[in-house]
Protein backbone atom coordinates (compact mmCIF):
# COMPACT_ATOMS: atom_id res chain seq x y z
CA UNK A 1 0.00 0.00 0.00
CA UNK A 2 1.50 3.36 -0.86
CA UNK A 3 0.05 5.18 2.17
CA UNK A 4 1.48 2.60 5.00
CA UNK A 5 2.61 5.78 7.26
CA UNK A 6 1.83 9.01 7.72
CA UNK A 7 4.60 9.81 6.77
CA UNK A 8 4.64 8.11 3.03
CA UNK A 9 0.92 9.88 2.86
CA UNK A 10 1.96 13.59 3.49
CA UNK A 11 4.58 12.63 1.30
CA UNK A 12 2.52 11.67 -1.47
CA UNK A 13 0.43 14.61 -1.00
CA UNK A 14 3.23 17.06 -1.79
CA UNK A 15 4.34 14.73 -5.11
CA UNK A 16 0.71 15.43 -5.91
CA UNK A 17 0.63 18.61 -5.70
CA UNK A 18 4.22 19.62 -6.76
CA UNK A 19 3.04 17.73 -10.32
CA UNK A 20 -0.09 19.50 -10.39
CA UNK A 21 1.84 23.02 -10.26
CA UNK A 22 4.39 22.08 -12.84
CA UNK A 23 1.49 20.63 -15.15
CA UNK A 24 -0.21 23.99 -15.12
CA UNK A 25 3.12 25.73 -16.76
CA UNK A 26 4.00 23.45 -19.16
CA UNK A 27 2.77 25.42 -22.13
CA UNK A 28 1.25 24.56 -25.59
CA UNK A 29 1.13 20.33 -25.86
CA UNK A 30 3.28 21.07 -29.60
CA UNK A 31 6.51 21.57 -27.77
CA UNK A 32 6.46 18.40 -25.54
CA UNK A 33 8.91 16.33 -27.93
CA UNK A 34 11.32 19.47 -28.78
CA UNK A 35 14.65 18.38 -27.02
CA UNK A 36 15.05 21.85 -24.89
CA UNK A 37 11.96 21.61 -23.27
CA UNK A 38 12.01 17.80 -22.57
CA UNK A 39 15.64 18.97 -20.69
CA UNK A 40 14.45 21.69 -19.01
CA UNK A 41 11.75 19.93 -17.65
CA UNK A 42 13.82 16.87 -16.32
CA UNK A 43 16.02 19.44 -14.67
CA UNK A 44 12.82 20.92 -13.04
CA UNK A 45 11.52 17.73 -12.02
CA UNK A 46 15.10 16.57 -10.79
CA UNK A 47 15.36 19.96 -9.00
CA UNK A 48 12.69 19.06 -6.36
CA UNK A 49 13.68 17.06 -3.62
CA UNK A 50 10.11 15.67 -3.26
CA UNK A 51 10.15 15.05 -6.96
CA UNK A 52 13.57 13.22 -7.29
CA UNK A 53 12.69 10.82 -4.32
CA UNK A 54 10.29 8.90 -6.53
CA UNK A 55 11.54 6.23 -8.42
CA UNK A 56 9.40 6.85 -11.26
CA UNK A 57 9.80 10.46 -11.40
CA UNK A 58 13.73 9.48 -11.97
CA UNK A 59 12.77 6.95 -14.43
CA UNK A 60 10.98 9.56 -16.68
CA UNK A 61 13.45 12.44 -16.02
CA UNK A 62 16.38 10.21 -17.74
CA UNK A 63 14.27 9.34 -20.51
CA UNK A 64 13.47 13.12 -21.22
CA UNK A 65 16.61 13.75 -21.25
CA UNK A 66 17.66 11.58 -23.43
CA UNK A 67 14.47 11.25 -25.92
CA UNK A 68 15.84 13.24 -29.24
CA UNK A 69 18.39 10.21 -28.82
CA UNK A 70 15.92 7.45 -27.85
CA UNK A 71 12.18 8.66 -28.55
CA UNK A 72 11.71 5.48 -26.35
CA UNK A 73 10.22 6.43 -22.65
CA UNK A 74 12.26 2.66 -22.30
CA UNK A 75 13.00 3.52 -18.38
CA UNK A 76 9.77 4.77 -17.61
CA UNK A 77 7.72 2.05 -18.43
CA UNK A 78 9.98 -0.73 -17.46
CA UNK A 79 9.43 0.72 -14.25
CA UNK A 80 5.83 0.56 -14.76
CA UNK A 81 5.71 -3.08 -16.56
CA UNK A 82 7.84 -3.91 -14.12
CA UNK A 83 5.67 -3.26 -11.48
CA UNK A 84 8.61 -1.93 -9.27
CA UNK A 85 5.49 -0.01 -7.05
CA UNK A 86 2.22 0.95 -8.07
CA UNK A 87 3.66 4.46 -9.30
CA UNK A 88 2.97 5.87 -13.17
CA UNK A 89 4.38 8.86 -13.75
CA UNK A 90 4.69 9.78 -17.25
CA UNK A 91 4.07 13.13 -19.98
CA UNK A 92 1.06 11.79 -21.89
CA UNK A 93 0.23 12.93 -25.21
CA UNK A 94 -3.87 10.79 -26.00
CA UNK A 95 -5.85 12.80 -28.61
CA UNK A 96 -8.70 11.10 -27.04
CA UNK A 97 -7.87 11.69 -23.65
CA UNK A 98 -7.07 15.98 -24.00
CA UNK A 99 -6.82 16.24 -19.96
CA UNK A 100 -3.69 14.11 -19.67
CA UNK A 101 -0.44 15.41 -19.86
CA UNK A 102 2.35 15.70 -16.91
CA UNK A 103 0.06 13.47 -14.68
CA UNK A 104 0.99 11.08 -11.86
CA UNK A 105 -0.91 8.26 -9.38
CA UNK A 106 -1.00 5.12 -7.43
CA UNK A 107 -2.99 2.42 -7.72
CA UNK A 108 -4.35 -0.27 -6.03
CA UNK A 109 -4.68 -3.77 -8.00
CA UNK A 110 -7.75 -6.03 -7.77
CA UNK A 111 -7.54 -9.35 -7.63
CA UNK A 112 -8.72 -11.68 -10.47
CA UNK A 113 -10.36 -15.38 -10.91
CA UNK A 114 -7.14 -17.93 -11.83
CA UNK A 115 -8.56 -19.67 -14.67
CA UNK A 116 -9.89 -16.41 -16.30
CA UNK A 117 -6.38 -14.82 -16.03
CA UNK A 118 -4.44 -18.12 -17.14
CA UNK A 119 -7.20 -18.87 -19.94
CA UNK A 120 -7.71 -15.40 -21.24
CA UNK A 121 -3.76 -13.98 -20.66
CA UNK A 122 -3.10 -10.82 -21.21
CA UNK A 123 -1.40 -7.49 -20.22
CA UNK A 124 -4.35 -6.22 -18.51
CA UNK A 125 -3.86 -4.08 -15.03
CA UNK A 126 -7.40 -3.92 -13.82
CA UNK A 127 -6.59 -1.31 -10.64
CA UNK A 128 -8.28 1.14 -8.48
CA UNK A 129 -6.85 4.82 -8.64
CA UNK A 130 -5.54 5.56 -5.08
CA UNK A 131 -4.04 8.83 -5.61
CA UNK A 132 -3.61 10.98 -8.83
CA UNK A 133 -2.89 14.50 -10.64
CA UNK A 134 -5.49 16.22 -12.17
CA UNK A 135 -5.32 14.90 -15.45
CA UNK A 136 -6.31 11.41 -14.35
CA UNK A 137 -9.66 13.00 -12.51
CA UNK A 138 -11.69 13.48 -16.07
CA UNK A 139 -14.31 11.35 -15.92
CA UNK A 140 -13.43 9.97 -19.78
CA UNK A 141 -9.74 8.64 -19.08
CA UNK A 142 -11.03 5.35 -17.98
CA UNK A 143 -7.55 3.57 -18.85
CA UNK A 144 -4.02 4.36 -20.47
CA UNK A 145 -2.49 2.77 -22.54
CA UNK A 146 1.48 2.04 -23.34
CA UNK A 147 0.90 4.40 -26.92
CA UNK A 148 -0.70 7.28 -24.27
CA UNK A 149 2.86 7.97 -23.60
CA UNK A 150 5.20 10.80 -25.17
CA UNK A 151 6.66 8.35 -26.97
CA UNK A 152 3.31 7.09 -29.27
CA UNK A 153 4.86 3.01 -28.56
CA UNK A 154 3.44 -0.23 -27.34
CA UNK A 155 5.61 -3.11 -26.75
CA UNK A 156 4.03 -6.76 -26.34
CA UNK A 157 5.17 -6.72 -22.87
CA UNK A 158 3.50 -3.08 -21.65
CA UNK A 159 0.65 -2.97 -19.28
CA UNK A 160 -2.58 -1.68 -20.09
CA UNK A 161 -4.23 0.13 -16.93
CA UNK A 162 -8.23 0.03 -16.97
CA UNK A 163 -9.20 2.25 -13.94
CA UNK A 164 -12.15 -0.32 -13.00
CA UNK A 165 -13.32 2.50 -10.08
CA UNK A 166 -14.26 4.94 -12.97
CA UNK A 167 -16.19 2.06 -14.41
CA UNK A 168 -18.60 1.28 -11.20
CA UNK A 169 -19.05 4.67 -10.92
CA UNK A 170 -20.47 5.26 -14.27
CA UNK A 171 -22.75 2.02 -14.19
CA UNK A 172 -24.18 2.95 -11.14
CA UNK A 173 -24.70 5.98 -12.28
CA UNK A 174 -26.01 5.86 -16.01
CA UNK A 175 -25.98 2.05 -17.04
CA UNK A 176 -28.11 1.27 -14.40
CA UNK A 177 -30.41 4.18 -14.99
CA UNK A 178 -30.81 3.02 -18.32
CA UNK A 179 -31.12 -0.97 -17.32
CA UNK A 180 -33.95 0.27 -15.27
CA UNK A 181 -35.77 2.62 -17.67
CA UNK A 182 -36.11 0.73 -20.61
CA UNK A 183 -35.51 -2.73 -20.52
CA UNK A 184 -38.50 -5.34 -20.00
CA UNK A 185 -38.83 -6.56 -16.51
CA UNK A 186 -36.69 -9.42 -15.59
CA UNK A 187 -34.12 -8.93 -18.27
CA UNK A 188 -30.70 -8.54 -16.21
CA UNK A 189 -31.35 -9.71 -12.83
CA UNK A 190 -27.73 -9.66 -11.77
CA UNK A 191 -26.76 -6.17 -12.83
CA UNK A 192 -29.40 -5.06 -11.31
CA UNK A 193 -28.57 -6.48 -7.94
CA UNK A 194 -24.84 -6.22 -8.06
CA UNK A 195 -23.39 -4.49 -5.00
CA UNK A 196 -20.36 -2.05 -5.98
CA UNK A 197 -18.12 -5.07 -4.93
CA UNK A 198 -19.67 -7.06 -7.73
CA UNK A 199 -20.20 -4.41 -10.32
CA UNK A 200 -16.22 -4.02 -9.87
CA UNK A 201 -15.65 -7.56 -10.47
CA UNK A 202 -17.20 -7.70 -13.49
CA UNK A 203 -15.73 -4.57 -15.04
CA UNK A 204 -12.73 -6.51 -14.13
CA UNK A 205 -13.70 -9.62 -16.06
CA UNK A 206 -14.75 -7.04 -19.27
CA UNK A 207 -11.68 -5.43 -19.61
CA UNK A 208 -9.27 -8.97 -19.31
CA UNK A 209 -11.93 -10.87 -21.45
CA UNK A 210 -11.28 -7.35 -24.04
CA UNK A 211 -8.16 -7.30 -24.00
CA UNK A 212 -7.25 -11.22 -24.77
CA UNK A 213 -9.64 -11.28 -27.11
CA UNK A 214 -8.35 -8.28 -29.75
CA UNK A 215 -5.45 -10.17 -30.00
CA UNK A 216 -7.17 -13.25 -30.86
CA UNK A 217 -8.62 -14.07 -34.63
CA UNK A 218 -7.71 -13.66 -38.09
CA UNK A 219 -7.38 -10.08 -38.05
CA UNK A 220 -6.14 -8.93 -34.61
CA UNK A 221 -5.06 -5.98 -33.19
CA UNK A 222 -2.33 -4.09 -33.03
CA UNK A 223 -1.32 -6.21 -36.16
CA UNK A 224 -4.43 -4.81 -38.42
CA UNK A 225 -4.67 -1.83 -36.86
CA UNK A 226 -4.16 0.44 -39.70
CA UNK A 227 -7.38 -1.41 -41.80
CA UNK A 228 -9.51 -0.61 -38.47
CA UNK A 229 -8.79 2.54 -37.72
CA UNK A 230 -12.16 3.83 -39.84
CA UNK A 231 -14.76 4.84 -36.97
CA UNK A 232 -17.60 2.26 -37.94
CA UNK A 233 -14.53 -0.20 -38.16
CA UNK A 234 -13.14 0.55 -34.81
CA UNK A 235 -16.74 -0.07 -33.84
CA UNK A 236 -17.11 -3.30 -35.35
CA UNK A 237 -13.68 -4.65 -33.78
CA UNK A 238 -14.82 -3.63 -30.22
CA UNK A 239 -18.32 -5.66 -31.16
CA UNK A 240 -16.07 -9.00 -32.31
CA UNK A 241 -14.23 -8.70 -29.15
CA UNK A 242 -17.07 -7.53 -26.83
CA UNK A 243 -19.20 -10.67 -27.91
CA UNK A 244 -16.74 -12.89 -28.20
CA UNK A 245 -16.05 -12.05 -24.67
CA UNK A 246 -19.82 -12.51 -23.60
CA UNK A 247 -19.85 -15.93 -25.37
CA UNK A 248 -16.90 -16.93 -22.95
CA UNK A 249 -18.68 -16.04 -20.12
CA UNK A 250 -22.14 -18.25 -21.15
CA UNK A 251 -20.04 -21.15 -22.56
CA UNK A 252 -16.61 -21.64 -20.11
CA UNK A 253 -17.91 -23.90 -18.09
CA UNK A 254 -14.50 -23.66 -16.11
CA UNK A 255 -15.98 -20.20 -15.22
CA UNK A 256 -17.13 -19.76 -11.39
CA UNK A 257 -20.78 -19.73 -13.05
CA UNK A 258 -22.73 -16.79 -11.16
CA UNK A 259 -19.51 -13.97 -11.78
CA UNK A 260 -19.51 -15.25 -15.44
CA UNK A 261 -22.95 -14.86 -16.15
CA UNK A 262 -22.91 -11.43 -14.08
CA UNK A 263 -20.04 -10.66 -17.07
CA UNK A 264 -21.82 -11.51 -19.69
CA UNK A 265 -25.14 -9.41 -18.25
CA UNK A 266 -22.38 -6.59 -17.71
CA UNK A 267 -21.24 -6.21 -20.85
CA UNK A 268 -24.41 -6.61 -22.43
CA UNK A 269 -25.94 -4.18 -20.71
CA UNK A 270 -23.01 -1.43 -21.39
CA UNK A 271 -22.26 -2.33 -24.85
CA UNK A 272 -26.49 -2.57 -26.10
CA UNK A 273 -27.71 0.68 -23.84
CA UNK A 274 -25.00 3.10 -22.04
CA UNK A 275 -22.59 3.42 -25.31
CA UNK A 276 -25.61 4.37 -27.70
CA UNK A 277 -26.49 7.34 -25.30
CA UNK A 278 -23.30 8.59 -24.45
CA UNK A 279 -22.08 8.95 -28.18
CA UNK A 280 -24.80 11.35 -28.70
CA UNK A 281 -25.35 14.03 -30.31
CA UNK A 282 -22.19 13.21 -32.71
CA UNK A 283 -21.72 9.39 -32.76
CA UNK A 284 -17.83 8.26 -31.86
CA UNK A 285 -16.98 4.82 -33.09
CA UNK A 286 -18.30 2.81 -29.71
CA UNK A 287 -21.72 4.80 -30.25
CA UNK A 288 -21.64 3.63 -34.04
CA UNK A 289 -20.72 -0.28 -32.35
CA UNK A 290 -23.81 -0.42 -30.20
CA UNK A 291 -25.76 0.96 -33.11
CA UNK A 292 -24.94 -1.65 -35.09
CA UNK A 293 -25.52 -4.54 -32.49
CA UNK A 294 -28.77 -2.71 -31.79
CA UNK A 295 -30.28 -2.78 -35.41
CA UNK A 296 -28.35 -6.33 -35.88
CA UNK A 297 -30.30 -7.82 -33.01
CA UNK A 298 -33.26 -6.14 -34.04
CA UNK A 299 -33.67 -7.59 -37.72
CA UNK A 300 -32.73 -11.11 -35.87
CA UNK A 301 -34.79 -11.04 -33.39
CA UNK A 302 -32.38 -11.48 -31.06
CA UNK A 303 -34.38 -8.30 -29.00
CA UNK A 304 -37.59 -7.14 -29.77
CA UNK A 305 -38.79 -3.15 -29.26
CA UNK A 306 -42.53 -2.51 -27.87
CA UNK A 307 -44.28 0.66 -26.98
CA UNK A 308 -40.62 1.73 -25.63
CA UNK A 309 -39.36 -1.00 -23.69
CA UNK A 310 -36.42 -3.33 -24.92
CA UNK A 311 -37.04 -7.53 -24.59
CA UNK A 312 -34.41 -9.96 -25.12
CA UNK A 313 -35.02 -13.15 -26.68
CA UNK A 314 -34.31 -16.53 -24.74
CA UNK A 315 -32.20 -16.85 -28.40
CA UNK A 316 -29.80 -13.92 -28.00
CA UNK A 317 -26.93 -15.98 -27.62
CA UNK A 318 -27.31 -18.03 -31.01
CA UNK A 319 -28.05 -14.42 -32.32
CA UNK A 320 -24.53 -12.87 -31.18
CA UNK A 321 -22.66 -16.10 -32.07
CA UNK A 322 -23.91 -15.15 -35.60
CA UNK A 323 -23.26 -11.85 -35.49
CA UNK A 324 -19.58 -12.79 -34.29
CA UNK A 325 -19.38 -15.59 -37.25
CA UNK A 326 -20.41 -12.88 -39.95
CA UNK A 327 -17.72 -10.61 -39.02
CA UNK A 328 -15.62 -14.00 -38.35
CA UNK A 329 -16.17 -14.94 -42.17
CA UNK A 330 -15.43 -11.51 -43.97
CA UNK A 331 -11.99 -11.37 -41.64
CA UNK A 332 -11.05 -14.88 -42.64
CA UNK A 333 -10.92 -13.52 -46.12
CA UNK A 334 -7.75 -11.56 -45.34
CA UNK A 335 -5.88 -14.73 -46.31
CA UNK A 336 -6.99 -14.74 -50.07
CA UNK A 337 -7.62 -11.19 -50.60
CA UNK A 338 -6.30 -7.72 -50.41
CA UNK A 339 -6.62 -5.68 -46.76
CA UNK A 340 -8.26 -3.25 -48.94
CA UNK A 341 -10.94 -5.38 -50.25
CA UNK A 342 -11.46 -7.50 -47.12
CA UNK A 343 -11.43 -3.63 -45.52
CA UNK A 344 -14.52 -2.69 -48.23
CA UNK A 345 -16.20 -5.83 -46.79
CA UNK A 346 -15.98 -4.85 -43.35
CA UNK A 347 -17.41 -1.55 -43.88
CA UNK A 348 -20.15 -2.03 -45.70
CA UNK A 349 -21.50 -4.67 -42.98
CA UNK A 350 -20.94 -1.98 -40.89
CA UNK A 351 -22.73 0.19 -42.77
CA UNK A 352 -25.94 -2.02 -43.13
CA UNK A 353 -26.68 -1.54 -39.79
CA UNK A 354 -25.61 1.86 -38.95
CA UNK A 355 -27.19 5.30 -39.94
CA UNK A 356 -24.79 6.92 -42.08
CA UNK A 357 -25.47 10.15 -43.42
CA UNK A 358 -24.04 10.73 -47.02
CA UNK A 359 -24.51 14.85 -46.89
CA UNK A 360 -22.32 14.68 -43.69
CA UNK A 361 -20.00 11.82 -44.30
CA UNK A 362 -20.87 10.34 -40.82
CA UNK A 363 -22.75 8.84 -38.77
CA UNK A 364 -26.28 9.80 -37.43
CA UNK A 365 -27.31 8.54 -33.81
CA UNK A 366 -30.25 6.31 -33.50
CA UNK A 367 -33.67 8.46 -32.51
CA UNK A 368 -35.04 6.26 -29.80
CA UNK A 369 -31.82 6.84 -27.89
CA UNK A 370 -32.06 10.24 -28.26
CA UNK A 371 -35.55 10.65 -26.73
CA UNK A 372 -34.62 8.28 -23.93
CA UNK A 373 -31.21 10.66 -23.17
CA UNK A 374 -33.30 13.57 -23.08
CA UNK A 375 -36.19 11.80 -21.02
CA UNK A 376 -33.61 10.73 -18.60
CA UNK A 377 -31.76 13.82 -18.41
CA UNK A 378 -28.23 11.98 -18.89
Amino acid sequence: MVNGSPTEAMNLTEVIDEINRIRGTLGPRETFRKPDFLHRLADRLMGSPVLRSQPAVRAFAEDARTFDDDPRLSRTKLHINGEVDNHVFSLFDASYFPALSLDYLTYRKLPADEHLTRRYASNTMPVTIERMTAGFESRVVVALFPENHLDGSQNPDDLIFYFIDKFVERHLRLTRRLVSAVMAEGSFPLVLAAGPAEVERASSWWVRLHEYHHRQGDMPIPDFLPIKRLKPLAGLEELRVDVSSMLACLHDDALPARDALLAYEYILSERLLRYSVEGIPRPNYDAVASQVLFNYLIEADGIRLRDGVIHLDPGLPGVLAAFLAEIETIERRIHSESAERVQRRLLDFANRYADFDETTKDYRHIAYFAEIKQRLGV
